[in-house]
């Protein structure tokens, strides 16, 4: 028998403690309201007069939730190289970067609460380097997730785990330009690998 482990999206609570915990089984939607409901598209990133426009950041993450297992680590996220979004000439969907070591958030201890304006009129919270304590220190930062490709994907989390649990999130965000194109986006696959004994 091998681990049983899915795909989650923690949302609202508080620092450390995400008021939900939700099963990505298709989908999600990056939008301005902390939420997790891929239907709603009542909360679009609003394209700026000037500067940039962000999405509220979602922390999306590996829960393994049973199975028999001896160890689950290595744990890695790509994309195909090419997010197709037209979110303008320096737009694009980021994550936050560590300099070194693991590129995920521990779920435990350094959640946070995405916040700002909801809906068109507002903005999101300022782009994670910005905005998320565990990110924002320099010189930690933001990376464009067309660059994590099949060949050098980002190490997530490289903890051994035992035990059934929450990994490390990667914190996603879209950051939108003035020279954006309004209306809903096509879907994008973003992948994430393990290793399990």
């Amino acid at each position: 028998m091998v681990a049983t482990v899915k795909v989650y999206q923690a949302t609202g609570g508080s620092d450390a403690t995400p008021e939900a915990e939700t099963e990505i089984t298709s989908s999600t939607r990056l939008q301005t309201k902390d939420q997790f409901d891929p239907a709603d598209i009542t909360y679009p990133i609003p394209i700026p007069t000037s500067g940039f426009k962000y999405s509220y950041w979602i922390h999306v993450y590996l829960k393994i939730t049973g199975g028999t297992f001896t160890k689950i680590n290595n744990i890695r996220f790509y994309s195909d190289g090419a997010i197709g979004w037209n979110y303008g000439s320096n737009g694009k969907l980021q994550r936050g970067m560590r300099d070194s070591g693991d590129q995920g958030a521990p779920m435990n201890t350094n959640y946070e609460v995405a916040t700002g304006s909801e809906g068109v009129s507002g903005d999101a919270i300022d782009d994670a380097t910005n905005g998320h304590s565990y990110f924002k220190t320099a010189p930690n930062g933001v990376k464009d997730v067309a660059s994590d490709v099949v060949g050098d994907p980002a190490t997530v989390d490289s903890t051994d785990h035992t035990e059934a649990g929450s990994c490390k999130a990667i914190v996603l965000q879209v950051k939108v330009d003035t020279d954006a194109t309004q209306g809903e986006q096509i879907d994008e696959t973003l992948t994430f690998l393990y290793d399990e004994i």
